[in-house]
């Protein structure tokens, strides 16, 4: 993986100063975020797993001030880690969390007890159930 850094112009005041994270699928060469202009070899499957490799390359770019850039360099050095493996790791456990959360219904005590009981025993179809199974197996060629 790589990481470029690039810099507004010089015009800007320090506090609108802002730096963009860059990250993309590199084969053979390491641009790192602490020296953006030297490269060192590494094999390429020491980074990127073959699923990455048949997935194809992505790209993503963050404009951010300079103090938050600063945050997440650190941070990823703690880590061990690159400022753009920090960054893809952070955004997909965001991401994944996101999903989850969106996907998880959540009910008051009153609520699950309703629905509990609508599954144990369910109510019998009224005319507007009725009309949509109708309407269903004449869509789709079904008998009731």
């Amino acid at each position: 993986m790589s990481t470029t850094l690039k810099r507004k112009g010089k015009n800007e005041t320090a506090s609108r100063k802002s730096v963009a994270i860059e990250t993309h699928i590199s084969g053979t060469k390491n641009l790192t975020a602490n020296n953006p202009g030297s490269t060192k070899d590494i094999k390429p499957d020491a980074r990127i797993s073959t699923k990455q490799k048949s997935e194809g390359k992505a790209r993503l770019e963050a404009r951010m001030t300079q103090k938050v850039h600063a945050q997440i360099k650190r941070a990823a050095e703690i880590q061990g880690r690159t400022v753009t493996d920090f960054v893809v790791y952070a955004a997909l456990e965001a991401a994944t969390k996101a999903i989850e959360e969106s996907s998880v219904i959540q009910l008051s005590i009153e609520g699950q007890k309703a629905f509990a009981e609508a599954l144990l025993n369910p109510p019998e179809p009224n005319a507007a159930l009725r009309r949509a199974f109708e309407s269903h197996a004449a869509l789709f060629g079904q008998n009731k």
